[in-house]
């Protein structure tokens, strides 16, 4: 079933120097359970086309719709908060607070007894193949991969149904590359959640149900151009 669908978008800014245009004309269509690969190369498009979709800015022309409804008449920040979530590739886990403490944060934020987001915070921190042992450390403790893992339970935790990935594995070895790798596969197969991400690893999008490239802005259905 259909989750997400751009229909015509187009988005410039303006740099500096130039007014870029990042995104023209683009159409494609996201669907519950399926993992997305969005590739391309540095400039063309891929991060504003993810930071579109993802409500962080809106379209110069055409539509996103979520779940049928388009963005532009959707509470942009009740659907950042409840219906998706972001993986940024600094990751933006909190460095002074602890793993579980990282996971619940989001929970508590929406309101949640700290009781409860404990619970639901150890529960996708197992999902993800954390141990216990873990729950208390900082992440500065953690390896590049289980800061990944952290990141990727923190996204679960919020209960949304479209989770957004940019670069997940950029600063991965090969092993924990083809472990974040699947983690996000069976998420989207086993779990039902649309997975999207950017990335410059051919590996992982390879290994995504559709990829989608982009070249100066514009989008080619499951080729890499």
């Amino acid at each position: 079933m259909e989750i997400l669908r751009a229909e015509n978008v187009s988005y410039s800014y303006k740099s500096k120097y130039q007014t870029v245009n990042a995104v023209k004309g683009v159409s494609c269509s996201f669907e519950e359970g399926k993992m997305y690969a969005i590739v391309g190369e540095s400039g063309s498009g891929k991060s504003s086309f993810l930071s579109l979709l993802a409500g962080l800015e809106l379209p110069d022309e055409g539509q996103i719709y979520y779940k049928g409804d388009s963005l532009k008449d959707k509470d942009l920040l009740h659907y950042r908060k409840k219906e998706i979530s972001v993986i940024y590739q600094a990751l933006n886990l909190f460095p002074l607070l602890t793993v579980i403490q990282n996971v619940k944060y989001p929970l508590e934020l929406n309101k949640m007894k700290s009781r409860e987001a404990a619970v639901i915070a150890r529960e996708n921190l197992d999902a993800v193949g954390i141990t216990e042992e873990k729950f208390n450390r900082r992440p500065e403790m953690l390896s590049g991969g289980e800061q990944q893992r952290v990141a990727i339970a923190r996204a679960l935790a919020k209960g949304g149904s479209v989770i957004f990935s940019d670069e997940p594995t950029g600063n991965l070895d090969s092993k924990n590359s083809q472990n974040i790798t699947e983690l996000l596969k069976n998420l989207s197969h086993n779990q039902g959640v649309t997975v999207i991400v950017v990335t410059h690893d051919l590996k992982l999008a390879q290994e995504a149900d559709v990829i989608y490239s982009m070249k100066d802005g514009e989008l080619y259905d499951n080729e890499i151009v």
